[in-house]
C-alpha cells in the first residue's frame, strides 16, 4: 500500500519481527493528517487473529508537522491502545523531536531514536 497524494507519502513495511512500519515522508498537517489516520485504521482492522501487530511511525523523512499532525499522531496512539495494539514514533528529525518535547508529546507516547530500536521495543512487549 502506498499513498503519495499531496505532500505526504505513506508506505507500509511489515517487519519480520512483527510490528508494521509506517514510513512517512513530507508534511503531516491539516491537509494530510486524515490519510495517516486512515492508514492506521486500516492496519488496526486488517483481517487476522487478535489485535494488529504494533505500529511504528517512521518520521525520518517527515519534515513538517503542525498541530493537526500532532493530534493525528496522538489519535493513532489512542486507537492502537483501544484495539490492544501498540503505536510508537521513531527517528524524528531534531526539529520534530524538539517540537514533540515542547508540546509534551514525548511524555505521552513512546519515542525511539531509530526504527530498529522501535521494532525491537514493540517485539519485546
Amino acid at each position: 500500500m502506498n499513498d503519495t497524494e499531496g505532500t505526504l507519502a505513506i508506505s507500509v513495511h511489515p517487519s519480520p519481527a512483527g510490528p508494521v512500519v509506517l514510513r512517512l515522508a513530507g508534511e503531516l498537517d491539516h491537509h494530510t493528517g486524515a490519510r495517516l489516520g486512515r492508514a492506521v485504521e486500516d492496519l488496526l482492522h486488517s483481517p487476522g487473529p487478535g489485535p494488529a501487530p504494533g505500529i511504528v511511525a517512521d518520521l525520518s523523512r517527515l519534515y513538517y508537522c503542525d498541530s493537526t499532525g500532532i493530534t493525528t499522531i496522538l489519535t493513532a496512539h489512542d486507537r492502537a491502545r483501544a484495539t490492544g495494539s501498540s503505536f510508537c514514533v521513531a527517528a524524528p528529525s531534531p526539529a520534530l523531536a524538539q517540537l514533540f518535547r515542547m508540546t509534551g508529546l514525548d511524555q505521552v507516547l513512546p519515542f525511539h531514536p531509530s526504527v530498529q530500536d522501535a521494532v525491537e521495543a514493540l517485539s519485546n512487549d
